[in-house]
C-alpha cells in the first residue's frame, strides 16, 4: 500500500485586534459551522505578507493602506478537504490592528462562503462551545497581549 502526500497549499492568516483588544472571527457554515481568522491561500509569486493584506480586502474590505501588519505568530499545518480535494494547508498566521471602523464586508471583493464577522473578547473566545480555528488560538492571543510576539512562531495544532 501506498501513501501519498497532499498537494501542499500555502495559506496566510491575519489574527486582526482592534484598540479593545478584541478577536475579528469569521463564521462558515460548512463542515457543521465554525469560526475563522480571516486568509486565504497564496497567489502564484506572492509572499505571506502580500496575501494576508489581499485576503483582508477580499473578505473584508479593510483598505490594505490602514492597515499595519505585524509580526508572524503562529504556523499550523493540515490535511484537509478544499474544494473537493485533500490538501496539505501550511498556515501562517500574523498580528494586525485595525479599527472596526476599517471592516466594510460591503467592499470585499471576493467574501466567499463568509456567512458573518464578529468581534471576539478572549473571555467570550474562552467561554464558548462553537468550533473555532485554529485550536489554541485564545491562549495565543493571551500570550501576545501579556508577553509582545514570541521570538518565534508558535506551532499550533488542530
Amino acid at each position: 500500500m501506498t501513501t501519498s502526500t497532499p498537494p501542499l497549499r500555502e495559506a496566510a492568516r491575519a489574527i486582526v485586534l482592534d484598540a479593545e483588544d478584541r478577536l475579528l472571527l469569521l463564521r462558515y457554515d460548512e463542515n457543521g459551522g465554525f469560526w475563522a481568522t480571516p486568509g486565504g491561500s497564496l497567489e502564484d509569486g506572492e509572499d505571506y505578507a502580500t496575501a494576508t493584506l489581499r485576503e483582508l480586502h477580499e473578505e473584508l474590505g479593510i483598505d490594505e493602506k490602514t492597515v499595519e501588519l505585524g509580526a508572524q505568530l503562529a504556523e499550523r499545518s493540515k490535511d484537509h478537504l478544499v474544494g473537493g480535494r485533500e490538501v496539505r494547508q501550511v498556515e501562517k498566521y500574523f498580528l494586525t490592528r485595525v479599527s472596526a471602523a476599517d471592516v466594510d464586508p460591503a467592499r470585499a471583493s471576493q467574501p466567499d462562503n463568509i456567512r458573518e464577522h464578529r468581534w471576539w473578547t478572549l473571555a467570550e473566545l474562552r467561554a464558548t462551545s462553537e468550533t473555532v480555528y485554529p485550536h489554541g488560538l485564545a491562549d495565543l492571543v493571551s500570550g501576545v497581549l501579556a508577553h509582545g510576539a514570541p521570538t518565534r512562531p508558535v506551532v499550533l495544532t488542530g
